[in-house]
């Protein structure tokens, strides 16, 4: 087809049995469609279509700390700052009806039944756990759809990697400046990422395993490939493979790979691993 519509977006939805009152986080390349009539608001409206408001429609809006480098502007505003995954996900946390969770790098866009209390107090908890807006989702049978990319791209791994206690990554341990709504400036946390990628995930290596064992629904629009799966399908085969290891990449135990540092934002985790949550000092109770 030489140019995609709603209705051939429709029907690609469909066809992987996404259907109303589903929850997804969606990862996406509207380029990879080839000619989109109508651009990325087709498809944002295409999903919106499908799920209706009885479903849950959540994507990345990450700046992946872009505003904090030299020459930048020094802080996250959920209101104004872009996000770098793209122009479907740039577009859909400026809509009407959108909302954008409070985290300086990894803030999370949401629409439907589920929206607010997946990105309420999204400060206030790991920026990839259990109770990050992705994790809310997963933890209510929610699936994933990645439109035109593939599973390098796919942050749920990273909530399977904090959820696990992969110690690549430190919790929690880098502040960045943020700007909330009402203009006031305050204190954010992050978390301290790894010095290199991940050998298992970051190179998506277990898109093989989730083809081979029948844990994904695919179909083409245009001249994209979609990808359908259930988030705990996900979780499990991710999980199996960080404790075990794959294709002689290390487990997490004996892997070397450990947190980067950050010699000027650098600071001591507000995070009570042993109560799982955050200590009564932290900054973020502060708005």
């Amino acid at each position: 087809m030489s140019i995609v519509t709603r209705q051939h977006i429709i029907t690609g939805l469909q066809a992987l049995g996404i259907d109303s009152g589903m929850r997804l986080m969606v990862h996406s390349s509207l380029a990879s469609f080839g000619q989109v009539q109508g651009g990325a608001t087709t498809v944002i409206e295409s999903l919106q279509m499908v799920l209706t408001e009885q479903g849950t429609l959540l994507m990345p809006s990450f700046c992946h700390g872009e505003p904090f480098l030299e020459d930048s502007l020094g802080y996250f505003d959920p209101v104004s700052t872009p996000t770098s995954n793209g122009a479907i996900p740039d577009t859909f946390w400026r809509m009407d009806g959108v909302y954008r969770s409070v985290s300086p790098t990894h803030a999370f866009a949401a629409w439907g039944h589920d929206a607010k209390r997946y990105t309420q107090n999204h400060h206030r908890t790991l920026t990839l756990g259990v109770d990050s807006p992705l994790g809310k989702l997963w933890r209510d049978g929610g699936s994933g759809l990645l439109i035109g990319v593939d599973y390098t791209v796919n942050s749920f791994h990273h909530v399977v990697e904090t959820v696990t206690g992969s110690p690549c990554l430190r919790q929690r341990a880098v502040r960045r400046r943020v700007r909330l709504p009402e203009g006031r400036f305050v204190e954010g946390r992050t978390i301290a990422w790894r010095r290199a990628p991940c050998p298992i995930n970051d190179s998506g290596s277990y898109a093989e395993l989730m083809e081979r064992q029948g844990l994904q629904r695919q179909v083409k629009v245009g001249l994209s490939v979609l990808t359908c799966f259930k988030l705990q399908d996900c979780f499990e085969l991710v999980a199996e493979l960080l404790r075990d290891g794959f294709k002689g990449r290390p487990s997490c135990c004996c892997c070397p790979i450990r947190p980067r540092e950050y010699p000027d934002d650098g600071v001591s985790s507000d995070w009570d691993q042993t109560q799982q949550r955050l200590v009564p000092q932290s900054p973020s109770f502060e708005y």
